[in-house]
């Protein structure tokens, strides 16, 4: 049976498969970090899945099936997640840097479908392997070596759990400490890297101590300015969820015991919804096998 949000919750290992997988994510930034930008907000990462789930669902013989600027507009401004210049914007600028390209032939046709480049199938299928494995963490299961063994799963998977993570009011609106940062531009990246770093081990009461930070640095690397930053800083400082302690030799940052909670909470909703889709195109390939 797939694990639902409030047993991924209840585990207190649940932390730790978060943090893993905003460590994993972390990576796939350094590794293409215009491609990782697609996942660095709330909005973006709606965006992106949604647009990658429409893709997947493309039927040949059904010309209103597939990505197409307009389908992509119709489903984000029917949950009020973007306008219709946000989006036709976002699809221009996934052809610009060539996350998609028109399906053969399309480029005369109307109207134009677009299918996912190679960098981007490979992008989605890290993004989906992270998630498997994070939860195989939990029970030591085998999900992210079973889809290793089938990358095709990920063109099933993938719009199973995009299409209920949009249609879920409680992924698609975050809690308030937590959305402070995904509703900014690469919100998504500055929480994975204050996640991936919190320190578990040494967890004082109600603050988890993330480190050292180099406010320039992180901007420069998040390809945002420092002033965006600080201000993020700053704004959730007023709020009490995160501050810096001192230190003899630069201040420690430190994020507060509640927003790491909510983050969890949060994440569990998506953490399900990817266990429901790997639970059931697994059943689907082997209807009489039930054990991860």
């Amino acid at each position: 049976m797939p694990l639902s949000a409030e047993e991924l919750v209840a585990d207190p290992k649940f932390i730790l498969a978060v943090r893993f997988h905003a460590g994993r994510m972390r990576g796939l930034f350094d590794a293409g970090p215009r491609l990782a930008r697609l996942l660095a907000s709330q909005q973006r990462w709606l965006l992106t899945q949604a647009a990658y789930a429409l893709a997947m669902e493309r039927n040949p013989l059904d010309a209103s099936s597939g990505l197409t600027a307009v389908r992509l507009a119709s489903l984000m401004t029917s949950y009020k997640v973007a306008s219709r210049n946000t989006v036709l914007s976002f699809v221009d600028e996934l052809l610009t840097y060539r996350f998609i390209a028109y399906e053969p032939g399309a480029q005369r046709r109307r109207p134009r479908h677009f299918e996912p480049a190679e960098i981007s199938h490979q992008a989605m299928f890290g993004w989906l392997r992270s998630n498997l494995g994070a939860l195989d963490l939990l029970d030591d299961g085998n999900r992210g070596a079973y889809l290793d063994s089938r990358p095709g799963l990920l063109s099933f998977l993938q719009p199973r759990i995009a299409r209920n993570c949009i249609e879920d009011a409680r992924w698609r609106e975050p809690p308030e400490q937590v959305a402070l940062f995904l509703w900014n531009d690469a919100g998504g990246l500055i929480t994975d890297y204050l996640v991936s770093r919190i320190d578990l081990e040494g967890a004082d009461g109600d603050r988890l101590l993330v480190g050292a930070v180099d406010s320039r640095a992180l901007a420069m690397e998040f390809m945002m300015s420092r002033t965006h930053l600080q201000r993020l800083f700053a704004k959730a400082a007023q709020h009490g969820f995160l501050g810096w302690q001192a230190s003899p030799t630069k201040p420690l940052l430190w994020v507060a015991r509640t927003f790491v909670e909510q983050y969890c909470q949060w994440q569990s909703i998506k953490f399900s919804y990817v266990d429901e889709a790997f639970s059931w195109a697994k059943e689907i390939e082997n209807p009489a096998t039930t054990d991860l």
